[in-house]
């Protein structure tokens, strides 16, 4: 009679182990969360702040932000393809010094030209032709952009020689280039717009709306950098290098009217 009685643990036993198998393989142990994209940007001041605005608060971290990207930045205050500015460093430098150690991004953005005035089409140019290399050959399959310098009051005509320079270097390279010279802003409208600028009407000063330069007259405010990142995720998104809102969201004003003109063709 006592057979059947020590029988019952091995029985519960064996129907427990069954159940942590089932359980076990109803749920497997899920796996890593995929990771955001990891964007690197080389720039100048515009790109990594200046003045009141943090490195966090510039268009670059603000269009980051936009897309869900992870933004790493290099550079600083007055450097450019040529130039070593005050950091003491080229852009091809600081990519060297800042960024090549680190694990392969998904996408390197070039962004300047604004402090390489004093330099020829032809530095400017194989400058950026020799930057494009390096990243390549340090991370082959990773896309470069060029993003070419930028103004956001009237430009001086060395700022157009150094964006065609530019140009010409991403149409040699076969790399996407976005032009920010191809727009004029106003001082509190939304985003970009073709009207005439003057140097008091582009701070935003005479309507009491929000500036878009600090008192230098040269680079944004927060409020400008915002302007720079609505515009850039809009051309980022027109050559397909960014993706579109999700669902029903309203996607950011694009405006890129030189994506396909001629102006930069081979010459």
């Amino acid at each position: 009679m006592q057979r059947p009685i020590l029988l019952v643990p091995a029985l519960v036993a064996g129907l427990v182990s069954g159940c942590v198998s089932a359980a076990g393989e109803a749920a497997p142990p899920a796996g890593p969360a995929a990771r955001p994209p990891v964007v690197m940007v080389v720039g100048d001041s515009f790109t990594v702040g200046s003045g009141p605005v943090p490195e966090w608060e510039s268009y670059a971290a603000e269009a980051a932000r936009t897309l869900d990207w992870q933004v790493i930045m290099a550079g600083g205050r007055g450097s450019g393809f040529t130039a070593p500015g005050r950091i003491g460093r080229t852009f091809a430098q600081s990519f060297t010094r800042e960024l090549s150690w680190r694990p392969a991004p998904d996408m390197v953005l070039l962004s300047g030209g604004h402090n390489d005035r004093e330099a020829t089409k032809a530095e400017v140019r194989a400058a950026a032709l020799a930057l494009v290399e390096k990243v390549r050959k340090l991370w082959p399959s990773v896309k470069v952009v060029i993003v070419g310098p930028i103004w956001m009051t009237r430009p001086p005509k060395s700022a157009y020689r150094v964006r065609d320079a530019l140009a010409r270097a991403a149409w040699l390279a076969g790399a996407p280039f976005i032009d920010p010279l191809s727009q004029q802003w106003t001082p509190a409208g939304a985003g970009p717009a073709r009207a005439s600028l003057g140097g008091s009407t582009s701070r935003g000063s005479a309507n009491g709306g929000p500036k878009l330069l600090l008192p230098d007259g040269t680079h944004p405010t927060a409020f400008g950098h915002l302007q720079l990142a609505r515009w850039l995720v809009g051309a980022l998104r027109l050559r397909g290098l960014a993706p579109e809102p999700a669902g029903n969201a309203a996607s950011v004003p694009v405006f890129a009217p030189h994506s396909t003109s001629p102006w930069w063709a081979p010459y």
